[in-house]
């Protein structure tokens, strides 16, 4: 054991810095890198992590120059970041922004993108070390890595690496998903494939690992004799905005549950890993994916729809149809329900419920254990009327924590027992504000540290539960509706009812 356990390398209080290296992002005017991957690479600068030989090239066809994009940049880095603006980070960060314009089926401009990163191993010091972001349409994969093949950016040597960053959707089904794979795995290696899934940088998500192995009296109840179902929900009070170029052909099932919800119900339900590391993780969550199925009938157990108009945010608000660029005909989800089936030993009876939508109640995004009742409770039946079932609700956004439903006494001479909870909540707890996702996940990109990473493996075993389940709507050819600012359509609330259960009301 080190005598100064500071200076244990393993010490993971001590934070890890990226090596030299640079950024390249595909697509650097679109909203993903300007509200989200900017500002997060300049809180990455502003907390130490990213060394002074570092690089951030943006690669768009937008009639700019380096001086144009850097204005951009800084303007989205000062109104998106978490962290306080520094004039002296950002000057740090200016020193190594380039920007190279072109289209993606230009060989000159991958030329000049090619010696401009050149140009940044000479003077920024980055060492050949380049990550490329794909933050565009799946439709311009293709190209965009065979392009980065013919002009040697994809190459690396010993001293040097170069990883792809893959945002999803990864395809629109299996098959699409599976030709989307063998294109990348001819150009990069398996570790040099970063593909995001933002949801597994939040804390909370992250937390759920800690909430069940580092403590010593949840995981003896994590399973059928003691649980009863599992909700897990993304609401959105939002509509779709100006996503509809990208949105209507997509729906809400591919858009979230194929990886957002799929995601998180691997890592409620996985068993304990050997280890932390990302192969050890992986491992689970695929035993859990390749036992995970929409329940039978699907007619019965899921449930599409498309908002109407109505109010939302105390304001009317359109219907689907009545945003731009959405076809009349359109059967496009906006709202997606669905019962699972892990198929094991332990979650052997105990349904999964998942749910998305937008233009829903309000935002928020959670797990929620719902445990079986006590087999006998000594009660009269008025002293427990108001009893429900004991929960544990897991916050992923907005207001991060954990909160527990149980029974308590109310005080008074009579016994009444009433549902009390309590409440952990990140914000109220810890000093630090958590990081952004994209933090997390940028940061270990540039480590190389591939845990937080779903492998393709994962893709397809979430396209082979979620593919019957759309190809079922789009031969029925027909849609449900919902009110704007309600929780859902009817056809949702009768797969619980079928059960003898009802969704939580956030």
């Amino acid at each position: 054991m080190s005598a100064n356990p500071l200076r244990d390398a393993r010490d993971r209080r001590l934070p890890q810095i990226a090596g030299p290296c640079s950024v390249v992002l595909m697509g650097v005017t679109g909203d993903l890198s300007r509200r989200k991957l900017i500002p997060a690479i300049y809180d990455l600068a502003n907390r130490g992590l990213l060394p002074p030989g570092f690089g951030l090239v943006g690669f768009a066809r937008a009639d700019m120059t380096t001086e144009n994009f850097a204005q951009m940049a800084r303007e989205s880095a000062r109104s998106g970041a978490r962290t306080a603006w520094r004039e002296t980070v950002w000057q740090q960060l200016y020193a190594g922004v380039r920007f190279v314009r072109g289209t993606f089926d230009d060989p000159e401009a991958w030329q000049r993108l090619a010696s401009t990163l050149h140009e940044l191993d000479a003077t920024q010091g980055t060492g050949g070390n380049h990550a490329f972001y794909l933050a565009i349409p799946p439709s311009f994969f293709p190209v965009v890595i065979s392009s980065l093949q013919h002009h040697g950016l994809a190459d690396s040597d010993r001293d040097a690496w170069r990883r792809v960053v893959i945002e999803k959707p990864f395809g629109h089904d299996l098959e699409s998903a599976h030709h989307l794979n063998s294109i990348v795995a001819q150009v990069f290696d398996r570790e040099n494939v970063f593909r995001i899934d933002h949801y597994l940088g939040k804390e909370t998500v992250q937390n759920i690992l800690a909430f069940r192995f580092a403590n010593g009296f949840f995981e003896p109840v994590w399973n059928s004799n003691y649980i009863d179902h599992v909700q897990i929900t993304m609401a959105e009070s939002i509509g779709i905005g100006s996503r509809a170029g990208y949105y209507d052909g997509i729906g809400a099932a591919r858009d979230v549950i194929q990886n957002h919800l799929l995601q998180l119900l691997a890592l409620v339900a996985m068993e304990e890993p050997v280890s932390f590391n990302a192969n050890s993780l992986r491992i689970e969550k695929q035993k859990i994916l390749a036992n995970a199925r929409a329940t039978s009938p699907l007619d019965a157990y899921t449930a599409n729809a498309q908002y109407e108009a109505g109010w939302a945010g105390g304001e009317p608000v359109g219907g689907y149809h009545d945003e731009e660029g959405i076809a009349a005909d359109s059967i496009t989800e906006t709202y997606a329900a669905m019962r699972l089936d892990v198929m094991t030993r332990r979650w052997a009876g105990v349904p999964f419920y998942l749910r998305t939508g937008k233009r829903l109640g309000r935002r928020v995004t959670e797990v929620a254990v719902v445990f079986k009742r006590a087999p006998h409770q000594p009660f009269a039946r008025h002293d427990v009327q108001e009893l429900g079932e004991n929960a544990i609700v897991m916050r992923i956004q907005p207001d991060e924590g954990v909160t527990m439903r149980f029974g308590a006494k109310v005080p008074g001479t009579a016994m009444e027992i009433r549902d009390v909870n309590m409440d952990f909540a990140y914000g109220e707890t810890f000093v630090e504000t958590s990081p952004e996702a994209y933090e997390r996940l940028i940061l270990d990109v540039l480590l190389g540290e591939p845990p937080l990473f779903p492998q393709q493996e994962e893709v397809e075993l979430s396209w082979k539960i979620l593919d019957p389940v759309i190809d079922r709507w789009y031969r029925r050819g027909t849609v449900d509706s919902y009110q704007a600012g309600t929780w859902g359509p009817r056809s949702a609330d009768r797969i619980m009812s079928r059960d003898g259960r009802r969704w939580r009301r956030p």
